[in-house]
């Protein structure tokens, strides 16, 4: 779980392990997989209608990037527990909220960043419209945030308690 305060990401010592190993393999053994595909698509001949050179470089990028987002992200985290389960709503929790106080027209959801996002529930950021509008909220709390066509949505925080997943 992170939780992103100005620059700093407090990552839990096992999240901050598996972005350094996903880190070390990209900067390592990936480099020299795509490294191999890009000279084996460049001995086809022309590069110009080269397709699979084409897709190797892409792929390379897209594999640089991520080195860059990981290595600044850990460059700025630091290792910490899990929030403490008080009810208050911030990174690294499970919030279930009801829509404009209706308590039949509710969602849960992890507020956390992309990096955690889960296939067993539903994940968004902090800096998102939502994640923005119910942080630091307590539950039992109103809160408001703003929807894509510019209007304001209200919500009641039902319960907020920390990820175990």
């Amino acid at each position: 779980m992170t939780q992103t305060s100005e620059n700093v990401t407090w990552l839990t010592q096992e999240a901050y392990n598996q972005l350094k190993a996903e880190l070390e393999y990209l900067s390592g053994p990936a480099r020299t997989e795509i490294a191999v595909k890009i000279a084996a698509a460049r001995e086809e001949g022309d590069l110009r209608e080269n397709g699979g050179y084409h897709a190797a470089k892409e792929e390379q990028g897209k594999m640089e990037l991520r080195v860059r987002q990981l290595t600044q992200l850990l460059e700025h985290a630091k290792v910490g527990e899990a929030p403490a389960d008080d009810g208050v709503v911030e990174p690294g929790m499970v919030v279930t909220i009801a829509f404009d106080g209706d308590p039949d027209d509710t969602m849960t959801f992890l507020l956390a960043s992309r990096e955690y996002a889960s296939a067993d529930i539903e994940t968004y950021s902090p800096q998102s419209p939502l994640g923005s509008g119910v942080n630091g909220k307590k539950m039992g709390e109103d809160a408001e945030y703003e929807l894509p066509n510019g209007k304001k949505a209200a919500v009641k925080i039902l319960e907020a308690k920390p990820y175990t997943g």
